[in-house]
C-alpha cells in the first residue's frame, strides 16, 4: 500500500471520526499527525501506545488456527525498516545493525540450506540401511548396507555382485542355510516381523510425541504459506520425530517416499532458524518468505534439483512469492544440494538414487505412445485423487480412525505379506524406479534386460540392440503387470496413515512401471514389425530405436503430474533427475496430456483435495470464481441473523466492552462513530482489545469497570468525579478495506486472493452493512458447488 505524506494531504480523515472536518483542525495537524495504517502501526514520530511508552506486548499477535494479516504485518515490516534506515547514520552501531538486518535474510536461508542437506543426507543413508536390515545384516560390520557390505569382498562375481561371505540373510543366520523351502520361509517371516517393527515404531512415536509429524506435510505447508497459524506444526518435536519417523516409515517397505516429507523437514528447519532473527520471528509475513526458500531446499534435496525445487515452491506451495524469495529460495536450494552432494548418501557421486543418463535420440512416432502414457498419467490422478479422499473421508467418519495404530500395523502386513513373493515390490521403491530408469547396457544383470542373442539363442546380452525378448522379460513383464496393481491400490489406502508418507516416490513407481511395460512393448513391436510404415522410416534393421528406460521416466512424470497436476516444476524435476535435455519435449507433452486428462475429471490436485477434506481456510489461487453474486448477498448479518457486534468510538465502558468479547465468538469488531449514524471509525481485533485492557489493568492507575473506553485521538469530555479513561486508538485499524454492498463477489474474492485479507467490511453510502470474513466466502464458494459449507469447514 502506497505510503502518504499525510503533512501534504489536507483532506485525511478527522481524526474524532466525525461526519465533517473543522476547518481550524487543516493546520494544527503538521508532520506528528500518522493516518495508523494497518492496525497499530503508527509513524515513527507517534508511540503505538498513548498511555505507555512501549507497545503492548502481545499486540499484533495470533491466536492457533486464526489466519495473519499480511496488511498489517507489510505495514508493520515497512515501519521496522524505515526506523533502521533513518537510525543508521547515528553510529557505527547502528550501522551495524543496520547491515545485520539486511544480511540476515541470507544468513537464514543459508542455515535452513545447511541443515536441510544435513538431514535429507542422514535420511537418505539410514533408510538405506533399515531397509537392507529386513533381509539380513553385514557381519563385518553391522553399520553398512548390502552394498557397502561387498564392495570390499574378493568373492563377488560380476554376474551376482550383491552375494559375498561378509553378508548374510537371516536364513543363513538363524538356520544356517542359504537356499530352500525353509531358508525362504525364515527370511519371509523376518521380513515382515521387521517390517510390522518399523512401522508399529513409527506410529507410537507420532501419536505420543508429535502428531503433526504424519502425512506428507505439504496440504498444512501450502495452508500456512498462505496465512495460517497452525503452532508446532513447524515445530522442534515435530522435526525430530518426522526425521526419526520417517527414516521408519520408507523402511517398513509402505507404498509411500520420503521426498514430500522432505519439504516439510526444510520447513520445519526454515521456521526454527527464523526465530534467531527479529525481523523473521515478530513478523509473521516475512517468516512465510523464509518457508518458501525452505520448501524449494527441500525439493532440492529430495530429487537433488535444485532449480526444480524453486519452480515448485513457486507453482505449487507459495502463496506470496516476490523477486527478493526467488533469489533467497534459489541460493537456500543450491546450498541444500552442495551439502548433500558433499555427503554423498547414495556413494554414486548423485544426490538421488535414480540418476540415469539416456544416450540414444527419440523419434517423432514415439509421441503417439508418450502422450498415450500421458492419458494413463491423468487417469490415474483422478482415480487416485477420488479414492484417497473417499478412503480418508471415511476415516475420519467412522471408528476406523480412532485406531490408526492399528490401522498402520494392518496396512503394513499387507503390503509386506504380498510384496515379499515379487521381487519388484520387496525392494525398496527408489530401487525399483532406478531399474526400470536404467536403460539396458552389457552391464546390467537385470532381469528386463535377459534379451536373446540371434547368434545362439542363449540369453546372453548382445550388441545387436534390435533384439527379441527372452523368458526372462517375459516373467519380468507378468512381474510388473502384479508390481503395478498391488501398487495401485496399496498407495491409496497409505497415503493419510499416521505415519510420514510422501506421494512422490509411489506415484512415480506407477508411472514408471506402465512405462517400462509399453516401452518393451513398442520396442518388441519395432523388432517384429520393422517393416511397417510407423518404423520403417526411423527403425532401420540393426539400430537401436526404442529406449525402454525413457518410457518409464516419462511415464513417472505423467503419473505424478496426473495427481498432483504440477507442469513446469515437474519437467525441470525429471529431466535435472535425467540430466537429458533432449527430452524435454516427450516429457512435456506427457506431462500437459495428464494434467488435461485429470483436470476434465477435477481440477484438484492431491494436496488441494486434502486442504478441502481439513477444512483449512486456503483460497486457491488456481481456483477461478465465475458465479455473478454481490458482496451483500455473502456479508453477515443475513436477514435472519442477530445485528452485527459493534463498539462505538467513544460510548462504551471497559466492562460493557468486555460483556461484548465475552457474549460473543467473533475475532474483531467494527467501530463506528454511534449507533445512529453508523459511519465507519475502523476495526479493532478482539485479541488486541483483551490485551490491551488486561495490560492497562496492570499498569495504569485507576482503569475501573465503568472507565469510559475511547478510540479517538482525545477524550470525550467526562464529569468531574468520573474514573480514568482508557484510550484504545493505538490498537485500531483506521484504515479497514471496505467495499460496497453492490461489489461483484469475483471482485471481492480477487481482493481477498491478493491481499491475503482476513475480512473486509461492506458499506453502503459510507454507513456500516456488515463484514464478509474469509470463512465466508469459503461458505459461500462451497454452496454454489453443492456442496455443504458446514462439513468443509475448519473445526
Amino acid at each position: 500500500m502506497e505510503e502518504e505524506d499525510a503533512a501534504a494531504d489536507p483532506y485525511l480523515p478527522y481524526d474524532g471520526g466525525g461526519d465533517t472536518i473543522p476547518l481550524q483542525e487543516i493546520p494544527r495537524r503538521g508532520s506528528n499527525y500518522a493516518m495508523s495504517n494497518g492496525g497499530g502501526v503508527a509513524s515513527s514520530t507517534t508511540h503505538l501506545l498513548d498511555f505507555l511508552e512501549e507497545p503492548i506486548p502481545g499486540v499484533g499477535t495470533y491466536d492457533d488456527f486464526h489466519t495473519i494479516d499480511w496488511v498489517r504485518e507489510k505495514c508493520k515490516d515497512r515501519e521496522r525498516h524505515r526506523k533502521i534506515n533513518s537510525k543508521k547514520k547515528e553510529s557505527a552501531w547502528e550501522f551495524t545493525k543496520s547491515l545485520y538486518d539486511a544480511w540476515s535474510g541470507w544468513l537464514v536461508v543459508t542455515l535452513t540450506g545447511l541443515a536441510s542437506g544435513a538431514l535429507a543426507g542422514l535420511i537418505d543413508i539410514a533408510a538405506d540401511w533399515m531397509n537392507d536390515l529386513k533381509e539380513g545384516v553385514c557381519l563385518s560390520a553391522m553399520w553398512f548396507n548390502h552394498e557397502q557390505c561387498c564392495w570390499t569382498s574378493n568373492e563377488t562375481t560380476f554376474a551376482e555382485r550383491d552375494k559375498c561371505l561378509q553378508w548374510k540373510s537371516w536364513a543363513e543366520l538363524i538356520l544356517g542355510q542359504a537356499e530352500g523351502p525353509g531358508s525362504y520361509i525364515m527370511n519371509y517371516f523376518m521380513y515382515i516381523y521387521w517390517a510390522l517393527s518399523f512401522a508399529f515404531l513409527a506410529v507410537c512415536l507420532v501419536k505420543v510425541f508429535a502428531p503433526y509429524a504424519c502425512g506428507s506435510g505439504i496440504p498444512e505447508i501450502k495452508t500456512i504459506l498462505s496465512g495460517f497459524i497452525i503452532r508446532g506444526y513447524l515445530g522442534k518435536w515435530t522435526l525430530m520425530i518426522k526425521t526419526i519417523t520417517l527414516v521408519l516409515a520408507v523402511a517398513s517397505g509402505l507404498s509411500l517416499g520420503k521426498e514430500g516429507p522432505l519439504v516439510h523437514v526444510a520447513c520445519c528447519c526454515g521456521n526454527i532458524f527464523s526465530y534467531l532473527f527479529p525481523k523473521y520471528s515478530k513478523n509473521e509475513a516475512k517468516k512465510r518468505e523464509v518457508l518458501s526458500a525452505a520448501s524449494a531446499a527441500g525439493v532440492s534435496v529430495a530429487f537433488g534439483a535444485p532449480i526444480g525445487g524453486v519452480l515448485f515452491s513457486l507453482e505449487e506451495v507459495s502463496y506470496y512469492f516476490p523477486l527478493k524469495t526467488l533469489w533467497r529460495s534459489f541460493f537456500a536450494a543450491l546450498v541444500a544440494a552442495f551439502v548433500l552432494r558433499s555427503i554423498n548418501p547414495f556413494g554414486n557421486s548423485r544426490l538421488v538414487l535414480f540418476y540415469v543418463e539416456y544416450h540414444t535420440p527419440w523419434y517423432l512416432f514415439e509421441l503417439i505412445p508418450f502422450i498415450l502414457l500421458g492419458v494413463f498419467g491423468g487417469l490415474w490422478g483422478a482415480f487416485f485423487i477420488r479414492a484417497n479422499i473417499a478412503w480418508c473421508r471415511r476415516r475420519k467418519s467412522t471408528r476406523f480412525g480412532k485406531y490408526p495404530v492399528l490401522e498402520v500395523i494392518l496396512v503394513a502386513a499387507i503390503t509386506a505379506v504380498v510384496a515379499f513373493p515379487n521381487p519388484y515390490t520387496r525392494q525398496n521403491t527408489s530401487e525399483l524406479i532406478k531399474e526400470l530408469f536404467t536403460d539396458c547396457g552389457p552391464l546390467e544383470s537385470s532381469q528386463l534386460c535377459q534379451y536373446r542373442s540371434q547368434m545362439n539363442g542363449s540369453k546372453a546380452f548382445t550388441d545387436n540392440p534390435n533384439r527379441p525378448a527372452g523368458p526372462g522379460v517375459y516373467s519380468a513383464m507378468w512381474q510388473l503387470c502384479l508390481a503395478l496393481i498391488f501398487k495401485i491400490i496399496m498407495t491409496i489406502f497409505t497415503f493419510g496413515l499416521k505415519v510420514p508418507s510422501g506421494l512422490f516416490i509411489p506415484s512415480m513407481a506407477i508411472g514408471a512401471i506402465a512405462g517400462r511395460i509399453v516401452g518393451i512393448a513398442v520396442e518388441q513391436l519395432a523388432y517384429y514389425h520393422h517393416d511397417w510404415f510407423l518404423f520403417k522410416e526411423w527403425c532401420e534393421v540393426g539400430a537401436d530405436c526404442i529406449t525402454p528406460g525413457l518410457y518409464a521416466m516419462v511415464g513417472a512424470a505423467a503419473c505424478l503430474g496426473g495427481v498432483t497436476r504440477m507442469t513446469v516444476s515437474l519437467v525441470v524435476i525429471v529431466f535435472e533427475l535425467t540430466g537429458g535435455l533432449e527430452y524435454i519435449v516427450p516429457l512435456m507433452a506427457a506431462v500437459m496430456t495428464s494434467k488435461w486428462v485429470g483436470d476434465a475429471f477435477g481440477r484438484e490436485g492431491i494436496y488441494e483435495a486434502h486442504i478441502r477434506l481439513n477444512g483449512y481456510p486456503f483460497l486457491d489461487a488456481k481456483e477461478e470464481f465465475t458465479h455473478t453474486t454481490l458482496a451483500r448477498e455473502v456479508m453477515r448479518p443475513r436477514r435472519s441473523d442477530p445485528p452485527l457486534a459493534v463498539l462505538t468510538q467513544d460510548d462504551l465502558t471497559v466492562e460493557e466492552l468486555q460483556g461484548v468479547i465475552n457474549e460473543t465468538s467473533y475475532n474483531g469488531f467494527p467501530v463506528i462513530v454511534s449507533k445512529e449514524s453508523q459511519r465507519l471509525v475502523g476495526f479493532a481485533l478482539r485479541r488486541d482489545i483483551t490485551i490491551a485492557i488486561e495490560n492497562a489493568r496492570r499498569k495504569q492507575e485507576g482503569i475501573m469497570l465503568n472507565s469510559r473506553v475511547y478510540f479517538t485521538q482525545h477524550a470525550p469530555t467526562l464529569p468531574a468525579d468520573s474514573p480514568r479513561p482508557l484510550k484504545l486508538r493505538s490498537i485500531l485499524d483506521m484504515s479497514p478495506f471496505t467495499v460496497t454492498d453492490h461489489t461483484p463477489m469475483e471482485i471481492v474474492v480477487d481482493i481477498f486472493r491478493k491481499l491475503g485479507l482476513r475480512q473486509c467490511l461492506v458499506t453502503h453510502n459510507g454507513r456500516l452493512l456488515g463484514i464478509i470474513t474469509k470463512k465466508d466466502i469459503l461458505r459461500h464458494m462451497a454452496q454454489m458447488a453443492n456442496q455443504d459449507p458446514e462439513s468443509i469447514m475448519f473445526n
